[in-house]
């Protein structure tokens, strides 16, 4: 079975990033969203990031898009995260304690090709147990969460990333935020 075809059935994959290892499914199955907490023992009031493959996807998920989060993104170099207020079209169980969405475009790559492939977004929080370490190459996973994938991915093995994403909150009361550079 391809790895499209596991994550359209609800797997769980451990796949590289734009920035480090991720686990991660459909972002639109609440079932996923689960099986994800509980694989990496993570309190349920820490939200995850999803993972979209450009502006047109973006919109289905989000009401609105700032002209100045636009420019931000189109110059940005470094990937970057943004957390949204009011998304739509995403279970409740993805969202943040506020109902933000933190979402990156990713702009090229393998999993950029992945989401392309299937349609909607994918989650992608750090391959390691909730308050450990976040991987810095796949050899740094631990065997647990490995052992509880349905598919990993056998691509970047020896890339080290410790880079994780800038991180901006916007609203229309506070516009941009830095949450993290």
């Amino acid at each position: 079975m391809s790895i499209i075809d596991i994550v359209k059935k609800g797997g769980i994959i451990i796949y590289p990033t734009d920035t480090i290892w991720g686990i991660g499914g459909d972002a639109t199955n609440p079932r996923v969203i689960e099986k994800i907490y509980k694989i990496k023992g993570r309190n349920k009031e820490k939200s995850f990031i999803i993972l979209v493959d450009g502006y047109k996807m973006l919109q289905n998920y989000v009401e609105e898009i700032p002209m100045e989060i636009w420019e931000i993104l189109e110059k940005s170099l470094k990937p970057t995260t943004v957390i949204y207020p009011n998304p739509k079209n995403l279970p409740e169980e993805l969202l943040a304690k506020d109902g933000s969405i933190a979402i990156r475009i990713i702009k090229k790559g393998f999993a950029k090709d992945l989401i392309k492939n299937i349609g909607v977004p994918l989650i992608s929080t750090s391959a390691n147990i909730s308050g450990m370490s976040s991987p810095k190459s796949f050899d740094d996973i631990d065997a647990s969460i490995l052992q509880n994938a349905d598919y990993v991915v056998n691509l970047h093995r020896k890339t080290i990333s410790d880079k994780p994403s800038k991180i901006l909150k916007w609203s229309k009361e506070n516009g941009i935020e830095i949450i993290r550079d």
